[in-house]
């Protein structure tokens, strides 16, 4: 990639970049921009020419990014959210934005989140769009480094003990994250299983075979962590990656698996599972909201966390009002 001219650069073509980038589609990205798609293409072609690179290539429906416009684009977003942040701190206005959030979680999280969210959205943001991705890590912090998305939520312990440790150290780390909810996992299993409506031994569990919610695909979890602390083992059948595809698959199956107690209520299934209390302690699952610290006083921003945060809240009180 060459260097060009900082002098005659256009920074109009920046911004067509960035939104080419976030979107990974010409068509959506010219409607966010309230331009042509000739014209973001024209654009395109001239931010090619002047870095000497493809930057993007045909894929799908879409475009794929070259390895240099990976490379680029953290910074120019993290400069283009500098100038705005500077210049016009206070130009959102919910009630008028357009503004297209992307957000990453997993489907249990958003089962709770996203129907409040979309009602805060509706009263107090008609034109702002969601885009939900799936969460398939417990470390999205490289999707927040090139913007791939402005929050992820989840259960990130690791992530969220060393952003703790470097705060007790007086740094300031690249990333902000707030505490939504706390969640308790049970055993959930179908209504008509040899082992609903009785206690659960610890030996009787691990002798049962198991299905594990894993993003990795790997059979090996907190509860298998927590077993292992105890010179136990249990046998995982099967990995999924949803929690609906595992709801569904014990309440048609002989397998255990380990549910948020909160999710049950919006999966639809409730009439088909039975739940009983794991036999051993293992630690709540914190759910937290993720970001990157480049875009802390960026309005439009902040205006999402505080809508993530009060989605929260409702939730919260309505889980607490359900199963007091």
């Amino acid at each position: 990639m060459k260097t060009p001219n900082f002098r005659t650069l256009d920074l109009n073509l920046l911004r067509v970049f960035d939104e080419v980038m976030s979107e990974r589609n010409l068509t959506r990205a010219a409607a966010n921009l309230a331009m042509t798609q000739p014209a973001v293409s024209n654009a395109m072609r001239r931010l090619r020419e002047l870095l000497g690179d493809e930057l993007l290539r045909r894929s799908g429906f879409g475009v794929e990014p070259t390895p240099a416009a990976q490379a680029i684009w953290p910074a120019v977003r993290e400069a283009l959210a500098l100038l705005r942040g500077v210049l016009s701190p206070g130009d959102f206005d919910p009630a008028s934005a357009g503004n297209t959030f992307h957000l990453a979680m997993a489907d249990a999280t958003g089962a709770k989140l996203v129907p409040a969210l979309i009602d805060i959205c509706e009263l107090d943001a008609p034109g702002v769009n969601l885009r939900v991705l799936p969460l398939t890590t417990r470390d999205p912090r490289e999707w927040l480094d090139n913007g791939t998305v402005d929050i992820a939520i989840g259960h990130f312990p690791a992530v969220i003990a060393e952003l703790g440790a470097l705060q007790q150290q007086d740094e300031l780390p690249r990333f902000g994250f707030e505490r939504l909810y706390d969640g308790q996992y049970v055993v959930v299993m179908r209504r008509g299983h040899p082992l609903a409506g009785k206690p659960l031994s610890l030996d009787t569990y691990c002798q049962a075979r198991h299905l594990l919610v894993s993003f990795s695909g790997k059979p090996f979890g907190f509860v298998d962590e927590a077993l292992a602390a105890r010179g136990r083992t249990r046998r995982v059948v099967l990995t999924v990656n949803q929690f609906f595809t595992a709801g569904r698959v014990v309440a048609t199956t002989d397998l255990l698996t380990v549910l948020p107690r909160h999710f049950l209520s919006a999966t639809g299934m409730e009439d088909e599972l039975a739940i009983t209390e794991l036999p051993l302690p293992v630690h709540d699952v914190h759910v937290d909201a993720l970001w990157h610290r480049q875009r802390q006083h960026d309005a439009a921003h902040q205006w999402l966390r505080e809508a993530v945060s009060r989605a929260a809240r409702v939730e919260l009180a309505a889980t607490a009002t359900i199963d007091p």
